[in-house]
């Protein structure tokens, strides 16, 4: 598990939101409180958060974004080859982050290890405080009438609410 970061992701509809908290922490001391964690790429059309090492999340949404470009913004084909070349590469295996992406009909986590799981139910969570997130996120899914980017928001405060590790510097983007 990878501490000092939460990343929400839902897709409700055609509409798709992904927020993370903006905690940085180094061991048991907080550094950062305001850190984007997600961004915005594929011509604008799919979101990726991070969870991990910054730098190994920074290189691995370059591979990401250019396996995008590579196989013209084809989130699932991107996400399998990126998780292919990151489990066989020699200095890319070594990096520890997990990354979320979520477009308007997939949620997907990429691991390390080769893996691209897409959640039953379209929500995705990553980092120390995803467990958190997750179950709000799934609550006020089924028993609300909130929009996409209203539940990652409020989803992600009641995990700052209760995880150490997660703040209430929350950015959120929608596709």
């Amino acid at each position: 598990m990878f501490k000092g970061t939460t990343i929400l992701g839902l897709r409700k509809g055609k509409k798709a939101a992904l927020g993370g908290d903006g905690q940085v922490t180094f061991g048991t001391t907080v550094v950062k409180h305001g850190a984007k964690k997600i961004r915005r790429i594929g011509d604008g059309h799919v979101l990726a958060g991070f969870a991990g090492s910054t730098a190994d999340a920074m290189t691995l949404f370059s591979k990401f974004e250019g396996k995008l470009e590579q196989f013209n913004n084809n989130l699932m084909k991107a996400a399998v080859e990126t998780a292919k070349e990151w489990r066989s590469d020699k200095i890319l295996r070594n990096l520890e982050a997990l990354l979320a992406v979520i477009d308007s009909e997939h949620s997907l986590i990429i691991s390390g290890k080769g893996d691209v799981v897409e959640p039953d139910d379209g929500i995705l969570a990553i980092g120390s405080g995803g467990p958190y997130a997750l179950a709000a996120a799934r609550a006020l899914l089924k028993h609300s009438k909130m929009t996409p980017d209203s539940i990652v928001a409020e989803s992600l405060k009641i995990a700052s609410e209760i995880c150490i590790y997660t703040n209430d510097s929350i950015t959120v983007e929608t596709a």
